[in-house]
């Protein structure tokens, strides 16, 4: 089981010189409004908000630093803050402290058109950057649903339903700059495509959730805008049979750039709130991108590969508007699966496995869920072996709490038990830090507080996030 979360009264106050600082830095971007508080002390978790002491508003690196010195001076805790869009209280103040809101700090710094790359602060969020860049002819692919904050995204190390393709933040970010612990302004590396040179900071950064540093600026990889794009949906008779089609396409080495699996239940949820209309069958989506024989070559490789596994004809979307229509739907199949119980929250799982046993993990998962009286949806980017399970249950009974953990404990144990891991991109946070130690080992966990204790000594870095120092 996780550990309670801490009652408020434990928590310290801000010191009444840290406020007066505060509002000396930051003027009227320095913030204790209860509603401010609040609303950067929730995030899309099942737990409950745990608002921050007091919000500042950031717009530069420097006052970044200023504000961590100063909070080292004074032990306060200091929380990195995007959009709110973690589903693993990331971003709940426990120990309360100062919440450093970044969005203010969303300028895109420089295109390096030639080079493929762009730097940017921040607190660009994905969406903003493809708008800016669209002229140039090339777009950032990672996209999970959400339109989160660049450095949130690689905070958590995010994914989403172009990773098949295009890899995650993990392979995507050439660089960071970013202030640690002790307020010190780091630059992980510069924007070559390779470097040996020293310890990688950057993969160390890529995932710390802002317990090692506070990322401020990344370097990013950038894409050509494909050629072609065409999208279909493509029914089946039962989730096993998407699941082996998604299979046989990966290791046949079709490149395709999405392939995003929908129970029934969800594309039941989808059509409620999208009004789509897709027959309420378990389904595959699928996007192409290439040359236009590129992309022929891949549609005609994965028809027949469905066809063998009982697939519907493919109902196709090749113009633009079509195909955004049905990539909205699926991002917010979420916020559509949440209306099949209304207010519930959902305990969403995103275990990611060897794509060899991905099959046998769904069927399983699916046999635990029929017989739980919470609904459980299940969708996922299984092209990469990674699926969610959005279990919903009533925040305010207890025993739909503890019927919601027990799912998710057994879908991450045979998750483990078939060589994957608990979280495949939703990162850690707070609810599955117990996991670590079945997935790492003590002697790994022992490494990774000797990590954040040199990159954070006072750890004031959003402490009792990923490992318990």
């Amino acid at each position: 089981m996780n550990a309670p979360l801490p009652p408020q009264a434990m928590r310290k106050p801000l010191p009444p010189i840290v406020v007066e600082k505060l509002k000396a830095l930051f003027g009227e971007r320095f913030s204790t409004s209860d509603a401010v508080r609040d609303h950067h002390g929730r995030d899309e978790s099942p737990y409950p908000p745990l608002p921050p002491d007091a919000v500042v508003f950031a717009r530069t690196t420097e006052e970044v630093a200023d504000l961590v010195r100063l909070a080292v001076d004074h032990r306060v805790p200091v929380i990195p803050y995007g959009v709110g869009t973690s589903l693993e209280g990331h971003l709940l103040a426990l120990e309360g402290g100062i919440s450093v809101d970044l969005s203010q700090m969303n300028a895109v710094l420089a295109v390096n058109a030639e080079d493929l790359t762009v730097t940017v602060q921040a607190g660009v969020t994905r969406k903003q950057l493809n708008n800016e860049i669209k002229a140039s002819g090339l777009f950032f692919p990672i996209d999970p649903g959400a339109d989160a904050t660049l450095g949130g995204m690689a905070a958590t190390r995010a994914s989403g339903t172009n990773a098949v393709r295009y890899g995650t933040m993990r392979e995507n970010v050439l660089g960071l700059t970013f202030v640690t612990g002790e307020g010190r302004i780091v630059r992980s590396a510069r924007r070559a495509r390779k470097s040996s040179a020293g310890y990688d900071l950057t993969r160390l950064l890529v995932g710390s959730e802002g317990t090692l540093g506070i990322i401020t600026e990344v370097t990013l990889k950038l894409y050509p805008q494909p050629e072609a794009i065409s999208a279909a949906t493509c029914s089946f008779p039962t989730v096993e049979a998407a699941v082996r089609t998604t299979i046989e396409t990966i290791q046949m080495g079709v490149p395709i750039a999405r392939c995003e699996l929908l129970d029934a239940l969800t594309v039941k949820a989808v059509n409620a709130r999208n009004k789509l209309g897709l027959p309420e069958l378990p389904m595959l989506l699928f996007e192409f991108h290439g040359s236009p024989a590129g992309v022929a070559e891949q549609v005609a490789a994965v028809q027949a590969i469905a066809r063998e596994h009982g697939a519907a004809a493919f109902q196709w979307a090749n113009q633009p508007e079509e195909r955004s229509r049905l990539w909205e739907a699926r991002h917010n199949a979420y916020f559509a699966c949440l209306q099949l119980k209304p207010g519930s929250r959902s305990f969403t799982t995103d275990v990611c496995v060897p794509i060899s046993r991905l099959a046998e993990c769904i069927t399983e998962t699916i046999r635990d869920t029929s017989t739980s009286p919470l609904p459980a949806p299940i969708l996922g980017h299984v092209g990469d072996g990674n699926f969610h399970c959005a279990i919903l249950a009533d925040p305010g009974r207890p025993e739909e709490i503890e019927e919601a953990e027990r799912l998710n404990r057994r879908i991450v144990a045979r998750a483990l038990a078939m060589d994957g891991t608990c979280t495949g991109e939703h990162g850690v946070g707070m609810h599955k830090m117990d996991f670590l130690r079945d997935e790492h080992g003590d002697d790994a966990l022992e490494l990774m507080a000797r990590i954040k204790r040199s990159f954070d000594p006072q750890n004031i870095l959003n402490p009792g996030k990923i490992v318990r120092v």
